[in-house]
C-alpha cells in the first residue's frame, strides 16, 4: 500500500487499500491507525477535501472500526 503525504495539521500521510476498504491514516505524531469498512468514494472525497483533517474528524474517525497499529 502507497501512503500518500498530506497537508494537514494532525496528519501526515494516508494510505488506502481498495479491495480491503482499509484506510491508514499516519499522524503527524506517528500513530498509524487503519480503519475498515471505508467505501472508495469516500476516501476519493476525503482525498478530494480542502481540509483533510476536518473532513477526517467529521466523517470516519469516531464512525468506522480501527485499530491503532503503531
Amino acid at each position: 500500500m502507497e501512503l500518500i503525504p498530506v497537508k494537514s495539521s494532525n496528519l501526515s500521510k494516508i494510505g488506502y487499500d481498495k479491495e480491503g476498504e482499509v484506510l491508514v491514516i499516519v499522524f503527524n505524531g506517528g500513530s498509524i491507525y487503519e480503519f475498515q469498512g471505508i467505501p472508495e468514494d469516500l476516501y476519493n472525497e476525503l482525498m478530494q477535501s480542502p481540509s483533510i483533517g476536518k473532513f477526517f474528524t467529521q466523517r470516519i474517525r469516531t464512525r468506522y472500526v480501527y485499530k491503532k497499529i503503531v
